[in-house]
This record gives structure tokens, C-alpha cells and sequence, in this order.
């Protein structure tokens, strides 16, 4: 399956999220957002002060709850459009940088690092890129620090998802959409979506350097402390960065 970056981007989505502009904001999935960090919060124990890396932020929408809630938190996408956005109106505390989640340099600064939603994590479909970004997650940690990513559900993908092509040799899903800008222009565009189950990524955060707490079955808000099934649209993993001294990982840490 080939996936073509467009000349002057970085990546593939970068032309849809430019179209999209602040419209991205009207798709019912972003609708869930105070409940999803709702979750967080809890299962996290997150509170003012907190230092967050918000990974594939997109217009911000996750950032601006968190520091709405006395929460530090930084966000980072590879779309400018969307940068621009998050800026917009972002309440204290929110920062954000146009920034290639594969190229993540920082060291040691953040408790929490998170992708959701596909923001950068599930986006990517070059061997490798995947590792890389959560690599960069691992490390932006401090030791004891909490990494968080949702991904596609793979089998549900298989199951349900059937007006898209799912490649079973790479597990991404593709298909093609019309997407519409604030205006309510409309585009024809491609989607390109990687797709995991529970194991694999297990296997991937592990790779990290990080232990599994717990991978649980969710969609988009209602994120719940549910078991992974065939039949959510999500899996939502919740992992630890080993504090210093903790030693090397077992098969056992790792939940596989």
C-alpha cells in the first residue's frame, strides 16, 4: 500500500488539516472531550501543576481542558493550521509548537506524555515511525512519568469497519472521505490509519521502555476502565516510565 506525502508537507495529513481549519472542531468525535480528561484525571491521578506533553494535539482541544484544570501543558503538531488554532484562545498555562512528533527531542521535562485521538501515534505508516514517536514519548519523561496513547482497534477495524480497505500484512486501514472546511467546502481525500491489538501494542510501549499498566477497550467520550473487546472502535493504553534504578523490563512488567 503506498502513501504519498504531497509536495511541500512533511506528512499526508498535513493538506487535510489545512482544509479542515477550525471545522475539525464539528466531527462528533471531538464532542467527548470534558469526559475523556475526566477519565484521565482520575485514572492518572492528574493535578494542578502537572506537567503534560500533548502529542498530535491537533487544535488543541485536550490542552486547553487540562489547563483549564491548573494543569502545565505543552502541545505539539506537525500541522501549522491546527498550531494556529490551539493558540487561538488557549487559556493559561497551554503552549504550543508546529512540531514533527517523529523528531521529539526533549528529555526528562513532562509526568504525563500523550497522544490521542491519532494525533501523531496510529498516523504514521512508514516502518518504524510508530517506534520512534513513542521513543520520544518514553524520553520526554520524568522516571515514574505516565504515557498515554489511544490507538485503532484492529479487529474492529476488520469487523466493522467494511467501506475501508484494511491491508492485513501492514494493518492499515484506507479509505477515502470527503471532508468539508468552515465554509462547507467539500474535498475528496485519503485516509491512512494503522490499526493494533492489544498485544502489539504492549509489545510497542514496552519497546519504549515503559511498563503496561492497563490497555482498555474505549470510543471517543467514554473512555471507561473496560478490557480490551472486539467490538470497541479504540483501545486506550496507560503505561509507566520505570523510576531510576527500577531495572530491566520482564516479559512479565510488560503485561504480555
Amino acid at each position: 500500500m503506498s502513501v504519498g506525502t504531497p509536495a511541500g508537507h512533511d506528512h499526508w495529513f498535513e493538506p487535510i488539516a489545512e482544509h479542515l481549519g477550525s471545522a475539525y472542531l464539528r466531527y462528533s468525535f471531538t464532542k467527548g472531550t470534558v469526559q475523556e480528561i475526566d477519565f484521565l484525571v482520575a485514572a492518572l491521578g492528574l493535578a494542578p501543576g502537572t506537567r503534560v506533553l500533548d502529542v498530535g494535539c491537533g487544535p488543541g482541544r485536550h490542552a486547553h481542558e487540562l489547563a483549564r484544570r491548573g494543569m502545565v501543558v505543552h502541545g505539539v503538531d506537525i500541522s501549522e493550521r491546527f498550531v494556529d488554532l490551539a493558540r487561538r484562545d488557549a487559556p493559561p498555562g497551554a503552549t504550543f509548537e508546529r512540531l514533527d512528533a517523529r523528531a521529539l527531542s526533549v528529555e526528562g521535562r513532562f509526568d504525563v506524555a500523550m497522544s490521542l485521538c491519532q494525533g501523531a501515534f496510529g498516523l504514521l505508516t512508514g516502518a518504524g515511525e510508530d517506534e520512534r514517536v513513542l521513543a520520544g514519548m518514553a524520553r520526554s519523561l520524568v522516571p515514574g512519568g505516565r504515557l498515554v496513547l489511544s490507538a485503532f482497534n484492529a479487529y474492529f477495524a476488520v469487523r466493522h469497519h467494511t467501506e475501508a480497505e484494511f491491508d492485513a500484512d501492514t494493518g492499515i486501514d484506507h479509505e477515502w472521505t470527503e471532508v468539508r472546511d468552515e465554509a462547507g467546502t467539500a474535498k475528496r481525500v485519503e485516509l491512512w490509519t494503522s490499526c493494533f491489538t492489544p498485544r502489539e501494542l504492549r509489545l510497542l510501549v514496552r519497546g519504549a521502555g515503559c511498563v503496561v499498566d492497563a490497555v482498555h477497550s474505549v470510543e471517543p467520550g467514554a473512555y471507561a476502565a473496560l478490557p480490551p473487546t472486539t467490538e470497541s472502535p479504540e483501545f486506550l493504553v496507560l503505561a509507566t516510565r520505570p523510576a531510576a534504578g527500577a531495572g530491566r523490563l520482564t516479559p512479565a512488567a510488560g503485561g504480555c
